[in-house]
């Protein structure tokens, strides 16, 4: 295993291009790169950065860690403000409205295409980084690009991937996991009828509840629009799709409807259900709980099955990083931009996050936390292989505003329960989005 002093050390032609990007700050000089873009911050500066709640405490320890460094070393004070996953997309949008309130914000998917033209243009700093880090990965890039400019800076994927009892699933006649969406049916119904079921969010859950609802539509090759932006949710795949959700549903624990992302978390480690999707904050929640240790020891991970589209598609958590215009410090705040995604400061970071956060860049890939654990594997390849929620076509605000709205979300929540027949929930879903793709 490749411990992380001798990763630093190895990637030091990374950090010292990527240290570049930062000008000397006044307080403590970094090596220069004479072709990256140079950052003096603003006399008396300070920032004020809105992020999510972390699900890994140590994420935002080495985060907060990498900040004080950067105040350490410049002087400028930067106060970070915490909100559940639910509150920061509002949040962020009515600061952007209203121009005041934070200088950055962390965010979820293409939220920043909804506001673009409130965003601080970052393509020079954007494109420095990903030349000197052997480049983003695209589906990361095109959340945080707008008409070829960056509108704000990749920041991880979320992985998202089955964890499951595997004495659960053994006892339920299966001895390794099914790799596509009929073996898995038949495992839900096998666990179910062992007291041991599933349970997957329906509700309005940022991140778990959509990216269980992409994986259905995708897995059964339905989508929102073609490559066009023209709607074509209402279509057989979709169809199909929303009817092996509707057989899924029955094997879950009861109240999945009204889930968001904490709850399935919470079922899990309780013992209410031995099969869902999560990040792998779950493990290691239950991994420090002395309680939880025979949950620990007997959880596994594995990606979404494959459904009759005949190959992985899933969404992945996505969060950008993007700067207000209404700044009074932008100079600021891309140093701290620059500083965050030095090789040393972002490789400890996402060592820090325990394969909950993927990098953005490919430079980092080879970070020893996705070998140090055999449960991080699921994790390893979210950056590199999830699909952008806009797909098949161009990423903005239409495609932010499906999202945000929950579209596809309620779709599925709506036939599951039977508020909708299958075909209603889908023409819904159509006319919802219809008003925000007008092509």
């Amino acid at each position: 295993m490749i411990d992380r002093r001798r990763f630093l050390a190895g990637s030091a032609g990374v950090a010292a291009a990527s240290a570049g990007l930062g000008l000397p700050f006044g307080r403590a000089a970094f090596a220069q790169s004479a072709a990256a873009p140079q950052y003096t911050p603003e006399a008396g500066a300070s920032l004020r950065v809105l992020r999510w709640t972390p699900f890994v405490p140590a994420e935002e320890t080495a985060w907060l860690a990498n900040t004080k460094k950067f105040t350490d070393a410049t002087g400028v004070q930067v106060r970070i403000d915490k909100e559940s996953w639910e509150d920061v997309r509002p949040k962020a949008a009515v600061a952007a409205n209203v121009g005041s309130g934070p200088d950055m914000v962390m965010s979820w998917f293409d939220d920043p295409q909804q506001y673009a033209d409130k965003l601080v243009d970052l393509t020079e700093l954007g494109t420095s980084i990903g030349e000197a880090n052997g480049g983003w990965y695209p589906g990361l890039e095109s959340y945080a690009k707008r008409d070829g400019k960056f509108i704000a800076l990749p920041v991880c994927a979320i992985g998202n991937a089955i964890v499951y009892r595997d004495s659960h699933m053994k006892a339920a006649g299966f001895s390794e996991f099914p790799k596509d969406t009929a073996g898995f049916l038949e495992l839900c119904k096998a666990m179910k009828a062992k007291g041991t079921p599933a349970g997957f969010p329906h509700g309005k859950a940022v991140g778990d509840g959509n990216n269980y609802a992409h994986w259905l539509l995708w897995s059964h090759g339905g989508k929102m629009v073609d490559e066009s932006g023209k709607v074509t949710i209402n279509s057989p795949e979709t169809l199909a799709a929303v009817n092996y959700a509707m057989e899924l549903y029955k094997t879950f624990i009861p109240g999945t409807e009204s889930w968001q992302d904490v709850n399935n978390n919470r079922a899990f480690l309780a013992g209410q259900v031995s099969l869902t999707a999560n990040g792998v904050s779950v493990y290691y929640a239950a991994l420090k709980d002395a309680g939880l240790k025979e949950i620990a020891e007997d959880m596994r991970s594995t990606n979404l099955p494959i459904g009759p589209v005949g190959q992985s598609v899933e969404l992945a958590q996505a969060s950008t990083l993007s700067v207000f215009k209404h700044t009074k410090f932008p100079e600021a705040a891309k140093a701290y931009l620059a500083f965050m995604y030095q090789a040393d400061n972002m490789n400890a970071w996402i060592e820090g996050a325990s394969a909950y956060c993927c990098q953005p860049l490919r430079a980092f890939e080879s970070n020893p936390v996705w070998t140090s654990n055999p449960i991080h594997a699921a994790y390893a390849k979210a950056s590199a292989s999830l699909r952008p929620n806009g797909y098949a076509g161009p990423l903005g605000a239409a495609s932010a505003g499906t999202m945000a709205d929950y579209v596809l979300v309620d779709m599925f929540a709506e036939a599951v329960t039977g508020q909708s027949a299958p075909e209603d929930a889908i023409r819904n879903a159509e006319r919802r989005a219809n008003r925000y793709y007008r092509v």
